[in-house]
Formats: C-alpha cells, structure tokens, sequence
C-alpha cells in the first residue's frame, strides 16, 4: 500500500510538473507573440491620417490646445504669459486674438517682481507637422504686436518661434 502511495505521489508530482511547464510554455509563446506584433513595421496605410483643418498651438508641457484661454510664453520660468485671450479667428493658416500679456518687471529681481499687463494682439502661423503627433499639424510661430506700450525691453512688434 506504502508502495502504491509513492506511485501515486510520483505521478502527481509528474503531471503537476507537466502543468507548470504547459503553463511556462504558452507564457512564453504569448510573451514572443506580444513582442513581435509590437516591434512589426506599420504599413502606411494604417498610420494616423492627417487632418489639415485643425492645427493646435502647443504649450511647454506639450499639451495641444485650440483658442486657448491662455497661453504660457516664459516656459523656463513662467515670468510672461498671455491671459484673456480672445479669439477673432483660427484657421489653417493663421490664428489671431486680442489679450493681455502679463509680463514680471523682475524688479529688484525676479522672486519681487511684478506683473505688469500690456495689451497686446496675437498672430500664430506657420503650421507645419507636429514630430510627436504625425497626423496633427501645429502652429510654429507666435507674433505678439503691442499697440499701447511694450514690456521693455521688447519692440512693439515682437515674434517668436514655438518648438514645443
């Protein structure tokens, strides 16, 4: 009888064994299919199609935004940004909007300044491609024209390249 217990212990030991390497198995197989359907090429056809009739304006965290509100300028420091933007149009050429510009006076120094509201009149343009989002075009270029006073010690009419 001891006998036939250590037959049976085997055998279930064999087919618990048995199981675990079925299981290993199939894991791996799943793991190898993942990895390859993962890393295969994407047939053009299938990357996202372009849309030419929105185009975003990218902020510094490169979140994609139409008409924003506001808009950050200042990205390393936060020390300009544009507030209450009103937007009179946003096409797939251009986007133009009235607001303020809140710009720190940094006087002494920075960490005391003030912010200090200058009107100004806002042009976005030059889309091109976003390199994180292939099907989504963005605005490259930021012009900001002052009609009243310039936060010195900038020009009237000022532009800027958007890289984000």
């Amino acid at each position: 009888m001891e006998a036939s217990r250590g037959r049976l212990g085997a055998d279930a030991t064999t087919a618990t064994t048995t199981g675990a390497l079925v299981a290993r198995a199939r894991a791996a197989a799943l793991v190898f299919l993942a990895v390859t359907f993962a890393a295969a090429p994407v047939p053009a056809s299938a990357a996202p199609a372009r849309d030419p009739s929105v185009v975003v304006v990218v902020d510094c965290f490169g979140g994609a935004h139409v008409r924003p509100g506001e808009y950050l300028i200042a990205c390393g420091d936060g020390n300009s940004r544009l507030v209450g933007l009103d937007w009179k149009s946003w096409g797939t050429r251009t986007a133009t909007a009235t607001g303020t510009n809140l710009v720190n006076d940094c006087q002494p120094y920075c960490a005391a300044g003030k912010f200090r509201p200058y009107p100004v009149q806002v042009t976005l343009s030059r889309p091109a491609t976003w390199p994180a989002r292939p099907g989504t075009d963005r605005y490259t270029s930021l012009r900001l024209v002052y009609p009243d006073t310039a936060p010195p010690p900038l020009a009237h009419d000022v532009t800027y390249k958007l890289v984000y």
